[in-house]
């Protein structure tokens, strides 16, 4: 944790990350960065536990792990795998598949699949930042092609609402969620957690977005003209990641998920440096996702 990483090749990551041991100790490092405190009693003092990178509480006695509390609480294969498909995720620009993971890493897919989806829930918006200045939003349809939907009937496709932030010539970031109808509630409840009030919204006609000017007075209803003529970055914005959802996963299951992985590093595309630091502090601080929570 004494230096960061000017440049993560995967020849430096096989040099900081050798063993299993090395995981672990830095597991510990972000775990309890901020000072130790036991999760039982709230007593601050510990000594050694079972292995050397536990702590056991000086006062109750409880032996806690590196992993304990966190993403890779539970994990059923090496740590070191684990590592290795954080920094898969994370550093490729177009993200990794399951089965890629399964071939590199010589894991079963379902279980690449299973710590995948792990990951991809740290890299969930913290919704600390929201969007300022120009802001747009629309609705779109995500899914393979549905010969019995007409206009907003989606058929067995997903409904996502999308909103992009502009600044300069380009746009800065963006953020999307799937939502069961473009209700003025759902539209409304998206756009609360990720643009700032005072922000110069842009939007299509649609209904849902009707009498959203007391929680945003900037906001702007335009007409989307043929193929979103009106909106070309937005609708830019959503063929990229159409066509990344097409190429990587071929499926809209899990869509949610997927979004998260794509705006994560979509968000952070000008932080080269420290983007696999950054997502694994937020393992740490996330609590353990399981399987069952995963499907349902």
């Amino acid at each position: 944790m004494e230096q960061r990483f000017k440049s993560l090749s995967i020849f430096e990551f096989q040099a900081r990350f050798p063993d299993e041991g090395s995981c672990i100790e830095y597991l510990a490092d972000l775990k309890w960065a901020g000072g130790y405190i036991c999760k039982k009693c709230g007593h601050r003092h510990y000594c050694k536990g079972n292995s050397p990178e536990d702590r056991q509480c000086t006062s109750c006695r409880y032996v806690e792990s590196a992993s304990a509390g966190t993403l890779f609480h539970g994990c059923k294969f090496s740590v070191l795998k684990a590592f290795y498909i954080v920094y898969y995720v994370s550093t490729n620009k177009n993200g990794i598949s399951s089965t890629e993971l399964s071939r590199k890493l010589a894991l079963r897919q379902k279980t690449c699949w299973l710590f995948k989806q792990k990951v991809m829930k740290a890299m969930e918006s913290s919704g600390h930042l929201p969007m300022e200045g120009k802001v747009e939003v629309d609705e779109t349809y995500v899914g393979g092609q549905d010969d019995k939907a007409i206009g907003r009937k989606k058929g067995h496709k997903k409904l996502v609402v999308i909103s992009i932030e502009k600044k300069g010539k380009g746009v800065s970031r963006m953020y999307a969620r799937v939502i069961t109808k473009a209700s003025k509630k759902n539209l409304k409840r998206f756009m609360k957690d990720h643009i700032r009030p005072e922000a110069d919204v842009r939007t299509d006609q649609w209904a849902g977005y009707k009498g959203l000017e007391e929680e945003f007075p900037n906001i702007v209803r335009e007409k989307s003209e043929k193929k979103g003529k009106n909106f070309p970055d937005l609708h830019r914005c959503i063929m990229m990641f159409k066509a990344w959802l097409r190429g990587v996963h071929h499926s809209v299951e899990y869509l949610q998920a997927y979004i998260d992985e794509y705006t994560y590093r979509f968000n952070r595309h000008k932080m080269k440096e420290g983007i696999f630091e950054n997502l694994m502090a937020r393992m740490v601080e996330k609590p353990p996702y399981t399987y069952k929570m995963i499907i349902s």
